[in-house]
């Protein structure tokens, strides 16, 4: 039976009620509660895993955060790119005056007043992350950044009426239909693969009556998944780095160490001391300029321009880890930073404003400019060959 965002579907024994909602509207919330209310289930499923959970219900999580072990661990472009799709979020939900992720919570509680279980049934956050970030070569990576980062200043004719249409399945397919074209590997990752995973979950909950609360997205997905068999512990797994990315980090340095080495037999010492001099030059000045643009300090914008040429000789460490301790070490976060992170990742100028924030782009920033510092000094190298 199928009315509206509300799908009941009848297998295996169970009834499982299918509830799809917009994340940011109060329409979906309300709606949440009343079927709750209404259907009395044995056991509540919910679109979250228990360390979004967390985050939902912790209002000060955020001021536990140790930015310098973050940068030491490599999840700096991760934690930035959570912070990007929450900050979406945020400004369509104060928009709409609901707090992200408000069905969901109210969905807990509901299912405690009636005396349901309540099930966390989407898979781990920084699990689907990592599979997609480990999934995106280079340009794909850079590419969703810069996307996210445009994607703060959101149209301002968008009205309620307009989100309440994303709970229609043609809008939404045709959505996900354009997220497929523009990187068919973020779409399989965060819809495909999650789709599978909450279906799986959603369909082992205990109890005869299930009521399932996910985003309207998921439901064609889920609908088409749930009952049959899936293999989640492989959707659970974290993907190793690509030999071949590895690889290729080494052949760049094993290229330029050839270059200067060719030039210093074709043309001698001096040729190879401006080659030397290339290097150094552009890689410096790109990562530099990478570190000027997110407002760094002065000492960070000279230690990438330090770092850059070093660091791209040795594929273990980058320059943007290096400016990131030294822009933590002399901009240390306070405790308002963490407390203003919420407000502050809605806007532009938040995120070039709060530490932690300008912190996590220098580091993605730089990186950036040393990356393109490799690639441009390079083939200026060889014409001197």
């Amino acid at each position: 039976m199928e009315q509206g965002t509300i799908h009941k579907v009848t297998i295996g024994g169970k009834e499982i009620i299918l509830v799809g909602t917009a994340h940011v509207s109060a329409e979906s919330a309300d709606l949440v509660e009343r079927v709750i209310a209404e259907e009395r289930p044995d056991t509540v499923c919910v679109e979250l895993c228990p360390a979004r959970y967390d985050a939902l219900m912790q209002k000060t999580a955020w001021q536990e955060t140790d930015i310098v072990k973050i940068i030491r661990e490599k999840r700096t472009s991760l934690l930035l790119s959570q912070l990007l799709m929450a900050s979406i979020q945020k400004k369509l939900a104060d928009r709409f005056n609901i707090n992200p992720g408000e069905e969901m919570i109210r969905a807990v509680k509901k299912a405690e007043e009636v005396g349901a279980a309540v099930v966390m049934a989407d898979r781990n956050i920084r699990t689907t992350l990592l599979r997609a970030w480990r999934s995106m070569g280079f340009i794909s990576k850079v590419r969703l950044l810069v996307e996210g980062l445009l994607s703060i200043i959101l149209p301002e004719e968008i009205t309620e009426e307009d989100i309440e249409k994303l709970k229609e399945r043609d809008v939404l397919e045709a959505a996900l239909e354009t997220v497929g074209q523009k990187m068919p590997v973020v779409k399989t990752i965060l819809i495909d693969e999650r789709d599978k995973y909450l279906a799986s979950r959603i369909f082992e909950a205990h109890g005869a009556r299930i009521v399932a609360v996910v985003g309207a997205g998921h439901l064609p997905g889920i609908l088409k998944c749930i009952g049959s068999e899936i293999d989640i512990s492989s959707l659970e797994t974290i993907p190793s780095k690509s030999l071949a990315g590895k690889f290729a980090a080494w052949s760049i340095v094993a290229v330029v160490i050839a270059i200067v080495i060719g030039g210093f037999f074709r043309s001698g010492g001096q040729t190879t001391f401006r080659m030397i001099e290339l290097w150094i030059a552009v890689n410096g000045i790109l990562a530099g300029l990478g570190a000027m643009a997110v407002l760094a300090h002065p000492l960070t914008i000279l230690s990438s321009i330090i770092a850059a040429p070093i660091t791209s000789l040795n594929p273990m460490v980058a320059a943007g880890w290096v400016a990131g301790l030294t822009e933590a070490s002399l901009r240390r976060p306070r405790v308002k930073d963490f407390t203003a992170l919420r407000e502050d990742i809605a806007t532009v100028r938040g995120f070039w404003k709060n530490k932690i924030t300008r912190i996590l782009l220098v580091v993605v920033f730089v990186n950036v400019g040393s990356a393109l510092g490799t690639f441009v000094a390079i083939p200026l190298m060889m014409r001197l060959l």
